[in-house]
């Protein structure tokens, strides 16, 4: 008997036959769309040419082997993270040593490299999450710290988006309404995907207005093969992005407790958090060590599955395998990259700001007590190593013969994590408030 959609859970999404199924995949694709190939294209901004269909294979294949890792249970679809914008943006800065000749084009694979070993991160975090228990981890790692580093990398990121938006303000304000528009009035599925819409409407605006320049378009291959690099290692471009994985993780955790609180099943508990982290990073080094960016549990496909009430993990799936096919096809990638750079600042405009104001609601929902001296002092520290030395290049020394650059939000993250160990009146208990570990979701807008 067929089900009605959004009326009754949905566990088994075969009972509603095979086509509804595929339908269900696709808004799952839609759902998470804009936000994935959003990354590439701002980061594409900075310098580094990170490519559309590459972000698309291993957001397709990320999802499918975080399926994997947590026993096909959990209905998740990996995109691309928006918590490591700030690092890509650090790395395209880097100008001492090695990095001071390089183009963007040869900066690139040190970025993905310092993915890579974030994702190696995750892995050691699933392992101490299994031996010790959450609680114990995220004892280092509470919204006093995670909290204001989110604020510093949407912080960090706002100067780009003013450059972008410059070309062309007043079709930066279309994105920008058409955005707000969505989100604040918006219903149903057209609430989900406020990012998605920004840039088609604008582009269509673009178009009318005759903004678009199609020239790669009209030369590019309808098929065609990905475009891989391979990562490079540097302790400067691993010590840009490595940190960033605490603020990824609590990412992560995020979703997790969304997913678990919309289906109504515990998957913090079963298949557990460290299967779920083992997924993410796994997901995340595989994609930084050929071209793509960082994978990410998405927000929006947690709203697609309210909207629907289909809790099935074989449309997600679905979904993943359509990202698979889409990235085969160039010209999809060349229509793209054919976004003016205005709609790109826009949109970041937004994005940018929804970063900072997510590490807001971080300590917000978490009811972190700045009367405290000691989350005042950490608070402070962070702020300014953050904001103070991403001014000044960061601090750069050298190591026998290796330069070693340390960036305003990596020295941030570190001063964070060593203030929170050593001063004393720690009081944060993980899983104390659902809502507070929800609030670090950087996927949902």
């Amino acid at each position: 008997m067929k089900k009605d959609l959004g009326q009754v859970a949905i566990q088994d999404a075969r009972e509603l036959g095979i086509p509804r199924m595929m339908v269900l995949g696709l808004q799952h694709l839609f759902a998470m769309f804009g936000a994935t190939v959003l990354v590439p294209i701002l980061v594409s901004s900075y310098g580094l040419p990170l490519s559309i269909q590459t972000t698309l294979l291993f957001a397709g294949i990320g999802t499918l082997l975080f399926h994997l890792c947590t026993k096909f249970k959990v209905p998740a679809f990996l995109g691309s993270s928006f918590a490591f914008l700030g690092g890509f943006e650090a790395v395209s800065q880097l100008n001492v040593g090695k990095f001071a000749d390089m183009t963007g084009e040869e900066k690139l694979p040190y970025a993905l490299g310092g993915i890579v070993v974030a994702g190696l991160l995750y892995l050691v975090l699933a392992l101490l999450f299994k031996l010790v228990g959450a609680k114990k981890v995220m004892r280092f790692f509470p919204p006093i710290v995670t909290g204001p580093i989110i604020i510093l990398i949407g912080l960090n990121l706002s100067g780009t988006a003013i450059n972008n938006a410059s070309t062309n303000w007043w079709l930066a304000l279309v994105a920008i309404v058409v955005i707000i528009v969505a989100n604040i009035w918006g219903k149903g599925m057209i609430k989900i995907i406020p990012i998605l819409l920004g840039v088609v409407v604008s582009y269509i605006v673009a178009l009318i207005f005759g903004q678009v320049d199609f020239t790669e378009v009209a030369s590019a291959d309808f098929v065609g093969l990905q475009k891989f690099v391979i990562a490079k290692f540097d302790i400067t471009s691993i010590l840009v992005m490595a940190p960033i994985a605490i603020a990824a993780m609590m990412e992560h955790i995020g979703d997790m407790s969304a997913i678990s609180s919309t289906t109504g099943k515990n998957f913090i508990e079963d298949p557990g958090l460290h299967r779920t982290l083992l997924g993410d990073g796994l997901a995340t080094a595989f994609a930084g060590m050929f071209g793509g960016p960082a994978n990410t549990t998405y927000g929006e496909n947690t709203g697609v599955l309210a909207l629907s009430k289909v809790y099935d993990p074989r449309v997600i799936r679905l979904a993943a395998l359509y990202a698979i096919i889409l990235s085969f096809s160039p010209k999809f990638d060349a229509l793209v990259n054919s976004i003016p750079a205005a709609i790109v600042g826009g949109v970041s405009f937004v994005l940018y700001g929804m970063i900072s104001a997510v590490g807001v609601r971080n300590v917000v929902e978490n009811r972190v007590d700045l009367t405290k001296s000691r989350n005042l002092i950490i608070a402070a520290v962070i702020f300014v190593s953050g904001l103070g030395f991403n001014s000044v290049g960061g601090i750069t020394f050298t190591v026998g013969s290796a330069d070693i650059t340390l960036t305003g939000l990596a020295i941030a993250a570190l001063a964070g994590v060593v203030l929170n160990a050593i001063l004393p009146g720690n009081d944060y208990e993980f899983g104390a408030s659902v809502a507070g570990d929800k609030s670090a979701d950087l996927g949902s807008y």
